[in-house]
């Protein structure tokens, strides 16, 4: 909580500062001030219910007030207070400094009512402003929506590649919104072909079906993601203006996903959701971004809102897993699981999310059953193989895990990870070293920039007394991976092999910073003692 409680304490520091005399006039009273200050307080405590309450209130005690408005609107978008954000936004609307996504407010509440005209008109202020790589698209659908040609709108791109691209996408779907069913196929095949987001083919999908073309819908989206096997029992939706305005909405909220933009995320997730409230994806990007923002509560509501028949449900409720994981709420994460895992129905998702619960707590004897009904339920994915023999390997049964890794590598024999798993794991025990070498240079020839690829087959050739080629191996992936402790220990170990005692125990002691308690102390053990004679 620390790191954001000292930017949002500053923030409070400069709004009091600026906005005080703003606040002052029609709030002379200290408990209209202090609604603000505790609002904010509430904000960096990730309680955003409490402060969308509080920066109303203070909002209301000071209407003209900007410092408080934009507060209020950030706030009231993350808790889904579209009438506090509406009253914020009109503060702010026209106002030196005023957020660049306030149109996009105006825009979800016309597109949801089918408002071609109220759309257009907050598409022409999102244009001035660096979300206006949207407009053409945004043009495009109201023009499709109003009943109009919206080949002008796709072709008024200029030059931006972000906006030409989006453009791209927005033709395909309207083709086969207009009926145009195999021009607009080929189009999504084209872009797929160029990279295109997952969202494009789930989006073109869900229009097939509300077409009633079920067969072309479920070829679009084959596959094996638990998302696709879902919807390929189908989920129609209309092109209504909402349809078109979430859907570019929530493609570049998906974009923002793993970057520091939580503010921006959270507002394009949530408009996203007025303009179609029944789009699931934008639901999950929304709890993500708000998860990030800290603010646990919302994000665990707005997963909330993904139903049991939902095709995100699994999704929403690994969502939920992972959310509660990086809280720290890892026994609550786990129960989660569990229930997944031991429904009626569950399947390969349920139970790698739960033995993947478990194997992080070290419950490795627990996981090991349910890796297990992955790898029978898909017996030719090498990855299910490799996380089984993971779990046998850290549950003491090495003969089990050996012959899983061996499968796993049989069927992936050009697979890196496997590769290394298997060699790494013989090199140590000292069986089969030449043929769990040759492994490990497979796998470095084919991962070249994996700092625990290069260490494993650095320690391997430590371990075959080749320490000449272990070292320049070991010194890089150290250097590349600093937090490892695993590989710390390893270059203390070389080290002090070679006589460079002190280096060595700068080594340990550093590894021990980032290590397990039973690591660290092994740590402190070989910094105090050094290694015994080999």
């Amino acid at each position: 909580m620390e790191a954001r409680i000292i930017p949002t304490c500053k923030r409070l520091i400069l709004a009091a500062a600026v906005g005080c005399a703003t606040i002052a006039p029609a709030a002379a009273d200290t408990a209209r001030l202090a609604d603000y200050l505790k609002a904010g307080a509430a904000d960096a405590d990730g309680r955003v219910d409490l402060a969308a309450a509080g920066y109303a209130r203070a909002l209301a005690a000071a209407p003209t007030s900007t410092a408080v408005a934009v507060r209020a609107y950030r706030e009231a978008l993350a808790a889904g207070d579209v009438a506090l954000a509406t009253r914020a936004a009109a503060v702010l609307r026209g106002q030196p400094g005023a957020p660049a996504d306030l149109p996009l407010l105006p825009l979800a509440l016309a597109a949801a009512r089918g408002d071609a005209a109220g759309a257009s008109a907050a598409t022409d202020a999102l244009a001035t402003t660096p979300l206006g790589v949207l407009a053409p698209s945004l043009r495009a659908w109201i023009a499709f929506a109003s009943k109009q040609n919206p080949a002008p709108a796709i072709l008024a791109t200029g030059k931006d590649p972000v906006a030409q691209r989006l453009a791209a996408e927005t033709a395909a779907l309207i083709q086969i919104a207009r009926g145009d069913t195999a021009k607009g196929l080929a189009t999504v095949q084209a872009l797929r072909e160029t990279g295109s987001p997952i969202d494009l083919r789930l989006s073109a999908g869900q229009l097939l079906f509300g077409l009633g073309q079920k067969d072309q819908a479920r070829s679009l989206l084959a596959g094996d993601d638990p998302v696709f096997a879902a919807l390929r029992e189908g989920d129609a939706a209309q092109p209504t203006l909402g349809f078109g305005v979430s859907r570019l909405l929530g493609r570049i909220a998906g974009d923002l996903a793993d970057q520091d933009a939580s503010e921006l995320s959270i507002a394009l997730a949530r408009t996203a959701l007025i303009a179609y409230p029944a789009n699931d994806r934008v639901r999950l990007l929304l709890a993500g971004a708000l998860a990030k923002d800290k603010a646990l509560p919302r994000a665990l509501t707005a997963l909330d809102g993904i139903g049991a028949a939902s095709p995100y449900a699994s999704t929403a409720l690994a969502t939920r897993i992972a959310i509660l994981t990086a809280a720290g709420r890892q026994e609550e994460a786990l129960a989660i699981a569990r229930t997944g895992a031991e429904r009626p129905g569950a399947g390969e998702g349920d139970w790698q999310t739960y033995a993947d619960q478990l194997t992080a707590l070290d419950r490795h004897r627990e996981a090991v059953g349910w890796y297990r009904r992955v790898v029978d339920a898909d017996p030719t994915a090498w990855s299910a193989w490799l996380q089984y023999g993971g779990a046998l390997e850290q549950a003491g049964d090495w003969p089990a895990s050996r012959a899983a890794l061996q499968k796993a590598v049989a069927i992936a024999p050009a697979e890196p990870l496997a590769l290394n798993y298997l060699g790494y794991a013989q090199a140590e025990r000292g069986i089969d070293v030449p043929q769990s070498i040759a492994m490990l240079e497979r796998a470095h020839a084919l991962k070249p920039d994996d700092s625990s690829i290069a260490d494993s087959l650095g320690w391997a050739y430590f371990l075959s007394g080749d320490i000449a080629r272990a070292q320049p191996l070991i010194e890089r992936a150290a250097a590349v991976d600093t937090v490892n402790a695993e590989i710390g220990e390893h270059l203390g170990d070389l080290y002090w092999t070679r006589g460079r005692r002190y280096e060595a125990r700068y080594a340990w002691r550093a590894a021990a910073l980032t290590a397990t308690p039973a690591e660290a102390q092994r740590l402190a053990a070989k910094a105090a003692n050094g290694l015994p004679p080999r």
